[in-house]
């Protein structure tokens, strides 16, 4: 049965995993593991010892606390102080949209940031009309 932390990590295995474009074969073959035990810690089926959490931390150069970030206290739903939702971060598209936009240099990164602030809602949008 799958424990919430061991859930928690494992997505933040698999998030960090994507943003950084690798596949569970290369993250597996970094600590010296085989990629079925990575889907394992992903879905929350196996627990992460505490040395494998250090040395999964290294290879995706994070420290070992991030896999706790965003644990809710007292079993509340966490948010980001933005108000969205974490599992945003989670998805696809939002990977996708992240590497192309590091892939970009700093000035036409800049230039669509302010594109995309421009075109956020000054108030929340009523989408009956």
């Amino acid at each position: 049965m799958t424990n919430e932390i061991d859930f928690h990590i494992g997505k933040r295995l698999r998030r960090r995993r994507r943003l950084l474009g690798l596949t569970q074969q290369q993250l597996a073959e970094s600590v010296g593991i085989r990629f079925q035990q990575i889907q394992k810690y992903e879905c929350g089926a196996n627990r992460v010892s505490a040395s494998r959490l250090f040395e999964l931390a290294q290879s995706l150069d994070v420290p070992a606390q991030y896999f706790y970030d965003g644990l809710a206290v007292n079993d509340e739903a966490s948010e980001d102080p933005d108000g969205m939702s974490p599992d945003v971060l989670s998805q696809k598209e939002t990977m996708d949209l992240v590497r192309a936009y590091y892939k970009l240099g700093e000035r036409p990164r800049k230039r669509l940031l302010e594109l995309a602030k421009s075109l956020e809602p000054s108030e929340p949008a009523n989408d009956a009309a």
